[in-house]
């Protein structure tokens, strides 16, 4: 596994490449797996290649919504650098896949040097919180039918080919909806010929389609990071 295959790190210049190269750590993300809990001390940063991480808020009651999802454009673990060390979300793997871990220590030391690293990571932040704006207005403002597009195609982002693993419990608890809704939403999507739904396994069929059914929010997200990072880190 190549580092390259995170967008970020690629975008580092080679001198500061060679330099992350021996703290760079490959690791494997099971589905399911918490990468740190909500008010936890975070003790690394993650820089996913092949995995999708949602970040996630879970209330007393235990229902969950998501703020934000993280892929090969990006990285999870920003509280590490922008001063707090915590957060009161959690990060879980929504994709099983492959990953770069780096130490606290590690990443702090090369942020604190001022330099390119500094920057890009700070672009990216500025793009992921416009991603989690975003969610808020789209949950808030526009139909699960409209959400379900978005979250669709945000997935499709971060994953190299057209099929998403993911049962209709699970995105039910990544929107904070009933299951019910999704079921209704799923369904409408495959009867227009959208997607194809079996057993967890989601087959996008018409990618104009689900762009031209869903809400801007897609789309203000998607020219924000094409905007901030080189490339569009990530964003296909």
């Amino acid at each position: 596994m190549q580092a390259c295959s995170n967008d970020l790190l690629a975008a580092l210049p080679e001198v500061d490449y060679q330099r992350w190269l021996p703290h760079l750590e490959p690791v494997e993300l099971a589905l399911g797996k918490s990468l740190y809990e909500s008010g936890a001390k975070l003790t690394h940063a993650y820089f996913p290649s092949t995995a999708i991480v949602s970040l996630l808020y879970v209330t007393e009651d235990g229902h969950s919504a998501e703020l934000a999802v993280v892929g090969r454009e990006g990285v999870v673990g920003i509280p590490l650098f922008m001063g707090g060390g915590s957060t009161p979300s959690r990060g879980v793997v929504q994709s099983a896949g492959r990953a770069f871990r780096v130490s606290a220590q590690a990443l702090l030391s090369e942020f604190d040097r001022s330099g390119a690293a500094m920057h890009l990571l700070l672009r990216y932040t500025q793009a992921l919180i416009t991603q989690m704006t975003q969610t808020a207005v789209c949950n808030r403002h526009h139909s699960l039918d409209q959400q379900l597009c978005r979250w669709l195609l945000l997935s499709l982002d971060r994953l190299s080919g057209q099929e998403i693993i993911m049962t209709q419990e699970l995105i039910a608890n990544m929107l904070g909806v009933r299951r019910e809704g999704v079921t209704e939403a799923a369904l409408s999507l495959q009867r227009d010929g959208l997607i194809r739904y079996s057993r967890g396994h989601i087959h996008v069929l018409d990618r104009p389609g689900l762009e031209r059914r869903t809400c801007e929010c897609y789309q203000v997200v998607r020219q924000e990071y094409e905007r901030l990072l080189p490339g569009g880190a990530g964003v296909r």
